[in-house]
């Protein structure tokens, strides 16, 4: 078994699926979208198949601020040390936040911790 996909509800899907494919070398298919439902969706995908379902509603729309019951993060093998340290230091450079920068984890990971546009928790790590 593997995981196929995880989903994230955003608030500014455009902003969100440009930020994945800005930073995380992704493709992304059409946009889906539902008038009757006012609902629409991308899904963003990684080499080896992973994928993340980006989803809007025009009627649902809640913040999320720092570490909450649910899904506390996702990461991304960005395949080296110096790919963390690169992708680390362009995003700090474009604006966004880093909740920690590139270090030796406890349990021996070499990783950074990003906020996406919308506070979404992102580690960015390499074995």
């Amino acid at each position: 078994m593997r995981i196929d996909h995880i989903a994230i509800w955003t608030d500014n899907l455009e902003d969100e699926k440009d930020f994945f494919l800005k930073y995380f070398n992704c493709s992304v298919n059409n946009k889906y979208s539902n008038p009757v439902k006012r609902y629409s969706s991308y899904f963003i995908t990684f080499d080896g198949g992973a994928r993340i379902e980006l989803m809007h509603r025009d009627y649902f729309s809640e913040g999320r601020t720092g570490e909450t019951f649910g899904l506390a993060h996702f990461a991304v093998d960005v395949g080296s040390r110096g790919s963390v340290d690169k992708l680390t230091q362009l995003l700090e450079s474009d604006g966004h936040i880093i909740v920690s920068h590139p270090r030796i984890t406890g349990d021996g990971y070499y990783e950074s911790v990003i906020l996406d546009p919308e506070k979404n928790i992102i580690e960015l790590m390499s074995h």
